[in-house]
Order: structure tokens, then C-alpha cells, then sequence
């Protein structure tokens, strides 16, 4: 098992900065797979969902919602299987 933590990716060359969590789609000990909707952002110019990089479980939610992050915030640590 590893640990990961998933971050705000780059939104683009010409995209915002930071984005606002609009909500999570799991909770800390839910089971994810691999593609599945992990949280959804917001930002000034489109809204968008951030799949899972990995199958494993949510160990802990790093973002609340309705806050804003930046680019490499985290957003989760999962433990993958």
C-alpha cells in the first residue's frame, strides 16, 4: 500500500490560479477506484470535477468546501491497494 496525495493540478497556460471546492463526491474511509469523481471545483471561468489518480481508500479530506485552493494545494490523501 502507498500513500498519495492528490493536488489542484494546473489548470492551463492561461487558466486561474485557484479554484473553489464546490463539494466532494466521497468522505474520508469511503473506497474510490481509479477514475472515479473525487471533488468538484469551480472557478471563475468553468466548473470540473478531479477524477482519482488511483483505487484505494480517501484517508483524509485536506480541502474544505467552499474554500479556495491554489495550484498544489491538497485536496485528499488516498491509500491505494
Amino acid at each position: 500500500m502507498a500513500i498519495l496525495c492528490v493536488k489542484l493540478p494546473s489548470l492551463g497556460d492561461d487558466a486561474p490560479t485557484e479554484a473553489k471546492v464546490s463539494f466532494f463526491f466521497v468522505a474520508e474511509g469511503d473506497r474510490i477506484k481509479e477514475g472515479d469523481d473525487l471533488c468538484e471545483l469551480v472557478t471563475d471561468k468553468a466548473t470540473f470535477n478531479v477524477p482519482s489518480p488511483v483505487t484505494g481508500t480517501v484517508k483524509s479530506i485536506c480541502a474544505d468546501e467552499d474554500a479556495t485552493v491554489k495550484v498544489g494545494d491538497p485536496l485528499a490523501i488516498l491509500e491505494t491497494d
